[in-house]
């Protein structure tokens, strides 16, 4: 018994799975996670490793180089790229793309290990290095928590009593305090009082060291109780014990540590990294997800613990959400849906118009259980509800009836030339389903490049292929059994037996196109030689579409990065941003702005990249109230900055939808002198800003940099007993104060930080006041009698490397008149004409290599799965000329693609491509129903090759013509989406003159290819 047979005779087993079909595909729906974007695996880690005092040449040299040795020596690693900047190495891994989430937590225990292990071959006064494996969390929950009169102690206190409650919150991972300050507690010195005391500040340090520390003072038994001794202060122990320290007696008077101090609690200067909110002071709150959850509910789990959490705000303090991952994911999933509803009826509608109503409620009925059917098994593998996913089964919606239609098709027109319900499915399943089968392999193997690619791009898109496989396989089988059980139930038995009387193919549309086929028939040479000339004007025409990788986010927000000349300090950032917030937010369509300062935020987005830490560095975030504001809102900031920032460098910048770059061109220049780096960097400088299409011009290196430099004499100080490292630590507390011990308060360790008033650590003339204890004298010694001047130097204060060997990278952005890859080409040329001393080298960055490398991942598999798609063509045929017939029309699709692109304007990015490799299994698959059909009418119904095109073409327009109509339509809820819109393009138009391709080339290519004589 058939799967047909035995769907239609067993029909309470048949509408068993049809039930379950559809409640299970509702409930899985509901339970599936939604998610924004895919889960991605940020494959990368910070080695942060602090050595104060050390220039950018000491770090790269000591410490960053040291580090990289030992992180090369990792088999996992893809690359390695370090920045040393004075007093700080920070060296970034990227694992190679191939490994997941669930290999990384094993490879960065190993790299911890070969970090621990080197630490032996760090310089004296380097400190641990810090492995930040959590780089790549992305905090989709992002608030600002701000408050007008309150200070930051008193923001911090409520910061951290919302941290501690919502991480409770089901569903949520981690919770990140942003813009946190280190606080200090500081004693200056007042350096006339203490010389008049007779004390030192060694001294001090010495009194501090055994301080407010934890000691065991034992335990005694008295009777038959164990009781524990614990000493306490008299003075209490808050700063009124330390104020309240007797250092000593001097001319008969007691000296306590109020009489030559000052001693305050306060903030580490300068800071490290700041935020602001619409112009206020803030702290953030970020929130991450726990894996496999449902965002949206954690979402509204978040926000019920707030609005339970009410009471315990400061009146006047405010929580505001800078980024709501929540939000964001139930808007899109809700627009997808919507989406995916208009493309369901869309295809409804149509097949009810083209094939009746009949049929058309079959192949909706189909397509629906195909859906609900796809939802089980992504719940059953995990696969959540997001932007990928849901595009996924737009796209697969018109291919999803394609089996259907060819079946229901051959059965309608049976029934209607006579023959029995149950004859005619048994038949037409038992004719169609392996050539359905080998075509749905087919289409899903197009597919499987995108599927199969271990490259990040693949990774994000990666869930495209899997529901396609699902979907598509669901569908055949679908197809082979419920499609002939509804076609039972529906169609009606025609009384008239005799076909001559009854044939369906005899008028209208299908007598239309008869003709025209044989028009194309007798002039075959001259068709192929019109399709030839078609492909040679598409490729000309293809030169001209523009070129993308993956498009901007929809999100109404841009980016301004705001860069001040190397040197400056985060002070002086800080007070550029304050005024040019109040600028900002005078212009009424901005929403908000949020800035911070000194480094990037945290990642509140998949693709959102943090700019490491640098004081001259800002960065704002400017949201709209709506997304068509963008671009006059950005117009209008780009002119504040022009004309009242003239000092600082500035880009703009969206956010991208997939893996982002740090500029859109780079050119890494390679090699081992520094100057010669800056000297080819600057020629390519000058060539592009010859360009007028080239702006954001700038290298990575930055300004060098003004040093002091206090000449110290040896001989001098020797005779003295000073050494230079007594020299630099006393400049370094005089200017930065120094650490002599903690202070413990409840929960708080904070340092104790001595150092000299305010009015005595400014300015270059404080300097020559710095005095050092000399061993020798018993006294103070000023540093005029071993310090020979000071002078002032230039230093590199930022030290790039890539792979272990410097790299300064020139970057630059394409004009709005022009796009990375057009400006690519004009400069590039001209750039790789430079000519490079011997050992230096000249390497592509930006978004040229991001799309090489997607590609060459792709492309890997490309040949394999051609070759299986090849395979199975050839194994249905046993035939070479019937895999040429076919294959040959392949190329042909691209003259659709071409003008499709630039009719619409649109890029041919990523996604376009990934259609491109799809279009093939579509070409393929109604190419292969055709060919099936011409075979079968040969070789079975005896008829002449000529006949047996014909009879099969005109057979098969409808089913050609109604799987390409809906899938085409299905694309329309794509176009408005800015990630799909270039794959939908693609898709509409290249399928569009597939079908053509399909109707008129491949019967022609047969004629040609078996020497077919007209014998009508």
């Amino acid at each position: 018994m058939s799967i047909a047979e035995y769907a239609i005779t067993k029909k309470t087993i048949s509408w068993m799975i049809t039930l379950l079909l559809l409640i299970g595909g509702i409930v899985s729906f509901n339970d599936l996670g939604r998610l924004e974007d895919p889960a991605f695996t940020i494959k990368q880690a910070v080695v942060i490793t602090q050595y104060p005092g050390a220039s950018a040449l000491e770090i790269e040299e000591e410490v960053t180089l040291p580090i990289e040795n030992a992180i090369q020596q990792l088999p996992y690693v893809d690359k390695v790229i370090s920045t040393s900047t004075p007093g700080l190495s920070q060296v970034e891994v990227e694992m190679k793309s191939i490994y997941r989430k669930d290999d990384l937590a094993q490879i960065w225990d190993e790299m911890r290990r070969k970090i621990n292990d080197m630490q032996g071959q760090l310089p004296p006064g380097a400190r641990m290095p810090i492995v930040n494996d959590d780089f790549g969390d992305v905090y989709g929950v992002f608030f600002a928590i701000t408050g007008e009169g309150y200070s930051y102690h008193e923001l911090s206190d409520y910061t951290d009593f919302l941290s501690r409650e919502l991480v409770l919150v089901e569903g949520v991972g981690k919770v990140s305090i942003g813009g946190r300050l280190d606080e200090q507690v500081f004693i200056e010195i007042d350096r006339a009082k203490l010389s008049a005391s007779g004390f030192s500040a060694d001294s001090i340090r010495q009194l501090l060291t055994g301080q407010n520390l934890v000691n065991d003072a034992g335990h005694i038994e008295v009777g038959s109780e164990y009781l524990r001794i614990k000493t306490k202060s008299l003075s209490g122990d808050g700063l009124a014990a330390l104020n309240s320290l007797l250092l000593g007696s001097s001319n008969g008077r007691l000296v306590y540590l109020s009489d030559v101090a000052n001693l305050s609690r306060g903030y580490k200067d300068p800071a490290r990294h700041l935020y602001r909110f619409n112009g206020k002071q803030a702290l953030t709150l970020g929130v991450s997800f726990a894996s496999g959850v449902n965002v949206v509910e954690v979402g509204k789990n978040i926000t019920e613990r707030l609005s339970e959490l009410e009471y315990a705000r400061p009146i006047g303090m405010q929580l505001q959400a800078i980024y709501d991952q929540p939000a964001q994911v139930e808007s899109s999933v809700d627009n997808f849906i919507i989406g995916l509803g208009q493309a369901v009826v869309i295809v409804i509608v149509v097949l009810m118009f083209t094939m009746g109503w009949r049929p058309g409620v079959i192949m909706s009925l189909v397509l629906l259980l195909t859906i609900a059917g796809t939802f089980i098994v992504m719940g059953m593998f995990d696969i959540n509800l997001h932007r990928i996913s849901l595009g996924a089964l737009i796209i697969a919606l018109g291919m999803l009836v394609d089996n259907a239609i060819v079946i229901t098709e051959g059965i309608l027109i049976s029934v209607q030339r006579g023959e029995s319900r149950l004859q005619s499915a048994i038949r037409i399943v038992s004719h169609t389903r392996l050539p359905l089968l080998g075509a749905t392999i087919i289409a899903i193997t197009a597919f499987a490049p995108i599927g199969l690619s271990p490259d990040a791009s693949g990774e994000f898109t990666g869930s495209l292929f899997w529901v396609l496989f699902i979907s598509l396989l669901f569908s055949w089988v679908l197809a082979v059994s419920l499609t002939p059980f509804f076609c039972y139930l529906l169609f009606q038995e025609n009384a008239q037996q005799q076909e001559e009387q009854n044939d369906p193919y005899a008028a209208g549309i299908y007598l239309s196109y008869r003709k025209l086929l044989d028009l194309t028939l007798k002039f075959r040479k001259t068709t192929m030689m019109v399709m030839f000339g078609l492909l040679v004007s598409a490729l000309i025409a293809f030169t001209n579409v523009k070129q993308a990788f993956f498009p901007d986010s929809s999100l109404p927000m841009f980016l301004v990065d705001y860069w001040l000349p190397e040197g400056s300090s985060i002070q002086s950032t800080e007070a550029d941003i304050k005024s040019l917030e109040k600028a900002l937010l005078n212009i009424p369509e901005i929403k908000q702005v949020t800035a911070t300062i000194g480094q990037g935020a945290q990642r509140f987005m998949l693709t959102y990249t943090p700019e490491k830490t640098y004081p001259s560095y800002a960065q704002l975030m400017i949201q709209t109230h709506s997304y068509d504001q963008l671009e006059g809102v950005r117009e209008k900031v780009d002119e504040i900055l022009f004309t009242s920032y003239p000092q600082a460098f500035t880009r703009f910048n969206r956010i991208s939808i997939g893996p982002a770059t740090a500029a859109k061109i780079e050119a890494r220049l390679i090699g081992p002198d520094p100057k010669v780096l800056r000297s080819l960097g600057q020629e390519i400088i000058a060539l592009l800003n010859s360009e007028p299409d080239a702006i954001n011009i700038r290298q990575d290196w930055r300004e060098r940099t003004k040093v002091v430099q206090p000449v110290f004499d040896d001989a001098a100080a020797r005779r003295l007993g000073i050494s230079q490292a007594d020299l630099d630590v006393a400049l370094n507390t005089n200017v930065s104060g120094q650490q002599v011990g903690t202070y413990r308060h409840g929960s708080e360790i904070l340092p104790i930080i001595i150092r000299p008033p305010e009015k005595e650590r400014r300015g270059i003339d404080q300097l020559e006041q710095v005095q050092v204890y000399s061993p020798v004298t018993q006294s103070y010694i000023n540093i005029g009698q071993f310090v020979r001047g000071i002078d002032l130097n230039w230093e590199d204060p930022i030290i790039k490397r890539r792979d272990r060997k410097r790299t300064l990278a020139v970057l630059a952005d394409p004009g709005p008149n022009s796009n990375a890859f057009a400006l690519h080409q004009k400069i590039r040329g001209s750039i790789e004409a430079i000519e490079l001393p011997v050992g230096y080298s000249l390497q592509w960055g930006g978004e040229f290599e991001a799309q090489e490398q997607a590609n060459e991942a792709v492309f890997a598999f490309l040949p394999l799965g051609l070759l299986v798609m090849i395979v199975i063509t050839v194994f249905m045929f046993n035939s070479v000329k019937q895999t040429l017939v076919i294959w040959i029309t392949i190329p042909l699709a691209i003259i659709g693609v071409a003008y499709g692109l630039l009719l619409t304007s649109s890029a041919f990015s990523f996604t376009a491509l990934l259609a491109v490799l799809s279009l093939i299994g579509m070409q393929i698959k109604n190419g292969i129903v055709l060919v099936e059909e011409i075979k079968r009418l040969k070789e079975e119904e005896n008829f002449d090759w000529y006949q047996a095109i014909c009879d099969a073409a005109v057979s098969r327009l409808r089913p050609v013509s109604m799987a390409a109509l809906t899938t085409i339509l299905g694309m329309i809820p794509l176009l408005t989406d800015v990630f799909f819109q270039p794959m939908a393009v693609t898709i509409m138009f290249g399928l569009g003159f597939a079908t053509i391709l399909t109707l008129i080339v491949v019967p022609v290519l047969f004629a040609l290819f078996y020497s077919v004589k007209n014998t009508q």
